[in-house]
């Protein structure tokens, strides 16, 4: 079993940053693809960025240029989001992909509003 939890959420002002974080645990393939998505209020859930144990990182058209993904080991993912907008207000989810199944963990908020 892989247990995923996302932690560094909250409100934000326009323009502003926020970094998440989100580490796996348990079960942990040596090759796997972390990431993150988001489901913005009354939408479907979309791609924020991806990025392979050994890989470049892939971003949503809508971030590149903002929003930056690295690895810290290969249990571990951040986003650091900067130049934040009203529209990236969503429920931002980690993702572990391994050749055994998809992880999930459960979400953290993240609301940008003056």
């Amino acid at each position: 079993q892989v247990y995923v939890v996302e932690s560094g959420g909250g409100l934000v002002q326009p323009g502003g940053s926020l970094r998440l974080s989100c580490v796996a645990s348990g079960t942990i393939f040596l090759d796997n693809t972390m990431g993150w998505y988001r489901q913005p209020p009354g939408k479907q859930r979309e791609v924020v960025a991806l990025i392979t144990t050994g890989g470049a990182p892939d971003y949503g058209d809508s971030v590149k240029g903002r929003f930056t993904i690295s690895r810290g080991n290969v249990n571990t993912v951040y986003l650091q989001m900067n130049s934040l907008k009203p529209e990236d207000t969503a429920v931002y989810y980690c993702s572990h992909k391994t050749s055994k199944g998809d992880y999930w963990g459960q979400g953290t908020q993240v609301t940008v509003s003056s």
